[in-house]
């Protein structure tokens, strides 16, 4: 399993070399001007050709590239031309917002998903199986925006005032705010790496509120989650849902569930202990591309929820030409597909016994 992880580990550099170089190709092909882009329309030839000397943007793509890459061997991503900042401080602030997000959101679709699934291939062809199906297909085809508009409108408005009374926007509620970790354990101008890492623990709202003992704010930061969570996290469970029906229904009519039946175990032995965990694959393979997929950015549901996660903010850069951060960012989700998709590949070692990763 070493020699598996290790070979992974090394091809990740050419994957993530590829997917840069064609980043930089497509963004620098779509038309518009930076400079145009920033400084508007009415930006002189002088200042247009200042703005592109200071951000290299005169120079071949290849050599521009070949900067960048150098520079990201140095830890360097670059300067975002909206925000005259690190790219790395912007990855920062707003990549822990969708990995929260995520995490909830998958939470959601897994319990709930997995959970009708079962009942489902359990009651197989009942009316018990009719209706979960019939809500997994209602949940695949909903659009984001309109049931996050929805959810909104039902907990906010509809139910405010009472205790099922959820914010319908927003991190977290105004009076509020997130405490540096950086000021609360005394650290005092932290650079580089330590900065950075610093600002995307202080940017997880939970962990921070947590380590900081701030029980108000991890509760409140909770609830304006809720939404969002079940918005962006309903089609996933929809496809889990029937992703694990069918795979279960199709472990259930093997020989060795019928022969552990026929030992006498229990129902739920058998489920439990056999059937689900030979179902798993399948179902594991779909959790990980949809943990990936939203870890890239819920741009709709960040925008109903006015949310400042990575979607709302790579949507922004692409329109304003910000190339470095539309790299950074497109760099970061890479590097989480791919750890995704490694963690989900040595899952299948751990549910199968007899697959072999070497």
């Amino acid at each position: 399993m070493l020699q598996f992880i290790a070979r992974r580990l090394v091809l990740l550099f050419p994957v993530l070399i590829g997917i840069l170089l064609v980043t930089f190709v497509i963004v620098r092909a779509i038309p518009g001007d930076p400079c145009k882009a920033m400084l508007g329309e009415k930006a002189s030839a002088e200042r247009c050709a200042d703005f592109r000397e200071r951000y290299g943007l005169n120079d071949n793509v290849m050599v521009q590239f070949g900067r960048y890459i150098i520079n990201m061997a140095q830890g360097d991503l670059g300067t975002s031309i909206r925000f005259s900042r690190p790219v790395t401080d912007v990855i920062a602030e707003r990549l822990p917002l969708t990995i929260e997000l995520t995490m909830l959101a998958m939470l959601f679709a897994t319990v709930v998903g997995v959970g009708l699934g079962i009942l489902s291939a359990l009651r197989r062809n009942t009316i018990i199986d009719t209706i979960t199906m019939i809500i997994a297909n209602i949940g695949v085809s909903m659009p984001v925006f309109w049931l996050g508009l929805l959810l909104a409108y039902l907990f906010a408005i509809t139910l405010k005032g009472t205790m099922l009374s959820l914010p319908p926007s927003g991190r977290l509620t105004a009076g509020l705010a997130i405490i540096p970790l950086a000021r609360e354990w005394g650290i005092e101008n932290p650079e580089g790496i330590q900065k950075f890492i610093l600002t995307f623990l202080s940017n997880l709202m939970i962990f921070d509120s947590i380590v900081t003992g701030n029980w108000r704010m991890l509760g409140d930061g909770i609830r304006h989650l809720i939404l969002p969570a079940i918005a962006v996290g309903t089609i996933p469970m929809a496809i889990i849902a029937r992703m694990t029906r069918s795979s279960l229904l199709e472990v259930l009519g093997l020989d060795f569930v019928r022969t552990a039946k026929a030992k006498g175990l229990s129902g739920h032995k058998v489920i439990s202990k056999h059937a689900m965990r030979n179902a798993m694959i399948p179902i594991v393979t779909i959790i990980g591309i949809e943990v990936g997929g939203l870890l890239s950015g819920a741009v709709l549901t960040e925008t109903v929820f006015a949310l400042p996660g990575v979607g709302t903010m790579l949507v922004q850069s692409i329109l304003a030409r910000d190339y470095p951060v539309v790299t950074g960012f497109t760099l970061v989700i890479a590097i989480i597909f791919i750890v995704v998709n490694l963690i989900v590949d040595l899952s299948y070692a751990y549910l199968d016994p007899r697959i072999r990763l070497e």
